[in-house]
């Protein structure tokens, strides 16, 4: 197997472990996603508001406007029309309760925790160089917060709902940035392909698998059922996004054994990943929009306390966060979570009043164009020279 060299030394060990499901992870390294990259490369030669009118066409299942597309953007389309049939919609309700019960933790769980982890691997390396989180931090957060948000509304992954649109939004984003990083001096081949199945597939388990695990050390309070409904929510999320089947969970224990292998297949954590990991809990704050400097500083030392905590100190330090004591962090922040929810019972209708309160911060959190959805995608590999997306 032609495994790139930057990953040489992980793969050996991941071997001696599970031969199969290594082989299998390393396979998708030099693989992209084949018919979003052909869609792209086919819109390449149109202008960017037609490029972004297409794919809007494609979303929104406009025939007319589509016929205009190249043959392999229709293809992608009709491609991604019907679900696969291990999808069952109905299944998803337990999870999207869960969601919005646990409101007020998922985003701490998801920037302090998952994110973390997802940049702690050469994922980071992309972003980087293209300057995502380095120009547009707060925006890209946002995006994030609003995808996830979008994802967990009732018929958010219907046909026709947001969740399932930002969803290949994504997709058609991951290949355009694939193909910019491609073609520049930028990409070295030892680290594989950009934005890789491999990469993608590790990701998703991160935002499934490994957020609930954050979010039950934070305080969240779910059962069985609703743990599986939303690992099942993110695994329909990661297929509209591209990730092929071959490396896409199945279940829980699937996940973790893809998350395990990936980390193990991982190098240490790069510069790229130091910076894009720290730039991440430092443009937190913003994302809430809290902008004085004494207050903003305070929160991201709360969040590099909460992260150091949740991701454990082996990966802080190779993530270089502030070396802090993290004893007794988790417990004190679940009793305040506790004793919030004791006095909303106390006080007459406060229970039903906090509940709109965090799904009001989780909206505010989250990056809505008074336009809608945008279709734009990159024109250049650097951020600060290509138009917004």
């Amino acid at each position: 197997m032609n495994i790139p060299s930057y990953y040489a030394s992980g793969y050996e060990k991941a071997r001696e472990l599970n031969p199969e499901l290594a082989d299998n992870y390393a396979a998708h390294m030099t693989i992209g996603d084949p018919a979003a990259d052909a869609a792209i490369a086919d819109l390449l030669s149109l202008e960017p508001s037609q490029i972004a009118r297409l794919i809007q066409a494609g979303v929104d299942r406009d025939a007319a406007a589509l016929r205009d597309a190249p043959p392999r953007v229709r293809d992608f389309f009709e491609m991604i029309e019907a679900p696969p049939d291990w999808v069952n919609t109905d299944g998803f309700i337990p999870g999207i309760r869960m969601f919005h019960r646990n409101s007020s933790l998922i985003l701490g769980a998801f920037v302090g925790g998952t994110l973390v982890e997802g940049f702690s691997t050469n994922i980071a390396k992309p972003f980087f160089i293209t300057g995502r989180l380095r120009e547009s931090a707060v925006r890209r957060l946002r995006q994030n917060n609003r995808q996830m948000f979008e994802l967990f509304l009732p018929g958010g992954l219907e046909r026709d709902g947001d969740g399932w649109k930002l969803s290949v939004r994504v997709r058609l984003v991951h290949a355009r940035i694939r193909h910019l990083l491609t073609d520049s001096f930028e990409w070295d081949d030892a680290w594989g392909t950009p934005l890789s199945a491999a990469h993608m597939g590790f990701a998703i388990t991160a935002f499934s698998v490994r957020l609930v695990r954050h979010m039950r050390r934070l305080g969240c309070r779910f059962n069985d059922e609703e743990k599986e409904s939303f690992i099942a929510v993110w695994r329909y999320a990661g297929y509209l996004m591209g990730i092929p089947e071959t490396i896409l969970f199945r279940g829980e224990k699937d996940a973790l054994e893809i998350y395990q292998m990936g980390r193990m297949t991982e190098p240490e954590p790069d510069f790229e990943s130091v910076a894009m990991a720290n730039a991440l809990i430092q443009s937190a704050p913003l994302v809430i929009d809290i902008t004085d400097v004494t207050s903003r500083r305070n929160l991201a030392g709360y969040v590099y306390k909460v992260s150091r905590a949740l991701i454990g100190n082996e990966l802080a330090d190779q993530l270089r966060f502030p070396d802090t004591s993290t004893m007794g962090v988790l417990t004190w922040f679940r009793l305040q979570k506790r004793y919030e929810e004791t006095l909303g019972k106390l006080i007459n209708r406060q229970g039903q009043s906090n509940r709109f309160g965090q799904f009001s911060a989780l909206l505010e959190a989250s990056m809505y164009d008074n336009f809608g959805i945008s279709y734009a995608l990159p024109n250049r590999l650097y951020s600060e020279e290509s138009r917004p997306y």
